[in-house]
């Protein structure tokens, strides 16, 4: 645990000492407040307190920032040659992944929680049902947590940062879009089926509408826990 720890905090030094990191929040914040009260279908157009339409902006935008914000998390480590130098440490790989994962989720919660003045504004404006906002917010946590670990094992066998990304970006692409796609071209039957389960929508949706159904936590457990292996999978070949 001292271990994850320390590499959290490094990992934490590194990215607050970098205006990149404020520039991000600062463009998610102004993206999330200007569909929420600016925009066409802002809350005053809608004319009810709903944060279901305000979940598919945040959702959106974080999906874009993390697969920015993970694609250095060892791609970048690879590439400075300083992977290496870790690796011949006493650091355990599910430790190093887990300080990865734990620091990068960290810096997206500050930016969910940059969020919450939304949040009370809505509640004060009108009637809002809180316990649906409190499972929204859990989803785009277990959510966020999804496409962290999407993008570090993109990164973990990527050549570069960039190469990075667009990997991460694209299978994020799948679970966000294109298997809802698929889950609607097939009506019925087994197929439909599956692509429905896989679809990470269909998953944040049933909770960001206040319903709380294990499947959805257990699907974003084995998201989370498939792609984090696959990356100490990688790791584990750069180490030996």
């Amino acid at each position: 645990m001292k271990t994850i720890k320390i590499i959290i905090g490094k990992e934490l030094n590194t990215a607050f000492n970098s205006w990149s990191i404020y520039t991000g929040y600062l463009l998610f914040f102004c993206i999330c407040g200007f569909i929420c009260w600016l925009s066409v279908s802002n809350i005053f157009s809608l004319g009810q307190a709903n944060m279901m339409p305000f979940f598919t902006v945040i959702n959106w935008t974080t999906f874009f920032l993390i697969h920015a914000l993970t694609m250095k998390s060892v791609a970048d480590e690879k590439k400075n040659g300083t992977l290496e130098l870790l690796l011949t440490k006493p650091i355990r790989t599910n430790q190093l992944i887990a300080g990865k994962f734990w620091s990068q989720l960290f810096i997206v919660l500050i930016a969910l929680v940059l969020t919450l003045p939304y949040y009370f504004t809505m509640a004060f404006l009108g009637h809002i049902d809180h316990g649906a906002v409190i499972l929204g917010y859990f989803g785009l946590v277990c959510i966020s947590s999804c496409y962290i670990s999407i993008g570090i094992f993109a990164s973990s066998f990527a050549k570069t940062p960039v190469t990075a990304f667009f990997i991460s970006l694209g299978i994020g692409l799948c679970f966000q879009l294109l298997f809802g796609i698929l889950a609607q071209q097939f009506s019925s039957g087994l197929a439909a089926g599956l692509f429905t389960y896989l679809s990470i929508s269909e998953h944040f949706d049933s909770l960001s509408r206040g319903i709380l159904d294990s499947r959805d936590v257990i699907y974003f457990i084995s998201v989370i826990v498939l792609f984090l292996s696959l990356s100490k999978l990688f790791i584990c070949k750069t180490r030996f």
